[in-house]
């Protein structure tokens, strides 16, 4: 009998339906209670919806389905008559912000990606067929790196339920040279990279290129990819322990890399772009550097915390020099339960 990698609890997603209203999901907690002050975000319901599309895909279930419309149905009411989103939106429903951030854009073009490759209803999907062709243009002319990662990460899902639509393939293309020309703007021999520096969310850039190299087969997207990826493995690993770099500083070319704050959302963005790599090259060591990094919300990582809570199926908001982040937000959780589903390919 094949042993499993690690004991996981089951996937859970009750927290995530407790922090979610009638309007979307809550964007922050004040420990395990939603914080109604600081309201809703497009990225937290985007990402909500994904761990939706995922799940149902596993055990098709009309709740789940139920409370992705939910999800749906919010970034709809975000998007500007110009395709924009806002990205704030108050707990009495007003937005917050006259337009919202480009990574926003970006993660709600992610998100509707997944409901179009879906078993979600078909109105679900042409909806989000609607939505995405009026924002795609504004990841396209982005100047943010990430923008263009979750539009690719979009697109791919898209062309992966309408394989004939060339147009989609040509648009992979468009972004990925864009995030190439980036990364040979700035790559070195010790520093393979798209930035002088290294932030959030970081494993998603190489994950957009896996991801460009399986649609179009461009080499130079693969290559670039593993240099990138193994980069920022080979700096974010500490004697087989996932370090994320800490947004208190992040990592500076020539400077010290920050450890804190630690965030929940790197461990699930390394676990996906691992798995990703691993499908992509079948190279044993990504499977390897898959477990490693979703281990860390179970306990191995550098203070040895449980960072996730099988009883309630929340995930504290990260780790600090003083030990937990007791607040349990929605990004936290949320991408918590995307790594946990993605690392449901390799358990068994």
């Amino acid at each position: 009998m094949k042993k499993k990698m690690l004991q996981l609890p089951p996937i859970k997603l009750d927290y995530m339906k407790a922090i979610t209203d009638e309007t979307g999901i809550f964007q922050h907690a004040k420990f395990s209670t939603p914080n109604r002050k600081e309201g809703y975000t497009t990225d937290d319901n985007a990402r909500a919806l994904i761990v939706c599309t995922k799940h149902n895909q596993l055990i098709k279930n009309p709740k789940i389905a139920k409370l992705a419309n939910t999800y749906l149905s919010f970034l709809h009411h975000m998007q500007m008559e110009n395709g924009q989103l806002h990205n704030f939106l108050g707990y009495d429903r007003r937005f917050l912000d006259k337009v919202g951030s480009d990574d926003s854009l970006g993660r709600a073009l992610w998100a509707f990606g997944h409901v179009i490759n879906s078993n979600l209803d078909e109105e679900k999907k042409l909806l989000a067929k609607e939505i995405f062709k009026k924002a795609l243009p504004h990841a396209i002319n982005s100047t943010s790196p990430r923008t263009k990662a979750f539009a690719i990460l979009g697109l791919g899902q898209y062309q992966s339920a309408d394989p004939n639509k060339n147009t989609l393939t040509q648009k992979i293309n468009e972004l990925a040279k864009q995030i190439l020309n980036l990364y040979n703007k700035t790559a070195s021999a010790n520093w393979s990279w798209f930035e002088s520096y290294i932030t959030y969310c970081n494993a998603k850039l190489p994950q957009a290129l896996f991801e460009a190299y399986k649609h179009t087969k461009n080499k130079i997207y693969l290559q670039v990819a593993k240099d990138s990826f193994n980069f920022t493995l080979k700096v974010q690993m500490n004697n087989n322990v996932f370090t994320p770099i800490g947004n208190n500083g992040w990592y500076i070319k020539g400077e010290t890399k920050a450890m804190y704050d630690q965030q929940s959302v790197e461990a699930y963005c390394m676990t996906k772009t691992a798995l990703t790599a691993l499908e992509i090259t079948q190279n044993t060591q990504y499977k390897t550097a898959a477990q490693t990094s979703f281990q860390w919300y179970h306990g191995k990582n550098i203070q040895s915390l449980k960072v996730y809570d099988p009883k309630t199926g929340s995930c504290y908001d990260g780790i600090t020099p003083k030990g937990l982040n007791l607040n349990q937000g929605a990004e936290s959780t949320v991408t918590y339960l995307l790594a946990r589903l993605n690392i449901e390919t390799i358990i068994n």
